[in-house]
């Protein structure tokens, strides 16, 4: 009788269904992960923009905070996980701006199209908001932002 060499085909087909079964479990958990670092990217990117904010509004400059450029921002790179950047100016008598820094994410869909926000109150606190932390989609937000 002949020694039998390799593998049969119901063993190969057991593989490929395992395979099959961990590939199932491990791709939307992927896609999960994908979209929270896409998010944490985009607030990444916008953070930096809170130092030249204060440095302006110390200055007395706090009427030119109109545009992603005054804080040293750039939008809509082919890097960036921010399709737009939007910076509003304080207001003259407190300083304070609900929504001075904002970006509005590009990247998975899951995640395109939210938004990511800095706040400035009038003691010069920041505070990180996000229209993420809905529903199912609250895993993607930071921690700073829940």
């Amino acid at each position: 009788m002949k020694k039998q060499h390799g593998f049969t085909l119901i063993e190969l087909m057991i593989v490929i269904a395992i395979i099959a079964i961990l590939a199932a479990i491990a791709l939307p958990q992927y896609q999960n992960y994908v979209a929270k670092s896409q998010v944490t990217a985009g607030l990444a990117e916008l953070s930096p923009g809170k130092t030249q904010y204060e440095t302006l509004l110390n200055e007395g400059k706090g009427s030119t905070l109109t545009t992603a450029d005054a804080v040293g921002l750039q939008a809509s790179s082919t890097t960036n996980r921010c399709s737009t950047i939007t910076v509003l100016a304080p207001d003259a008598t407190t300083g304070a701006q609900t929504n001075a820094l904002s970006c509005t994410l590009a990247g998975s869909p899951r995640i395109v199209g939210k938004k990511i926000t800095w706040a400035r109150d009038t003691n010069g606190v920041w505070t990180c908001s996000t229209d993420i932390a809905t529903g199912d989609e609250a895993k993607f937000a930071p921690a700073t932002c829940q």
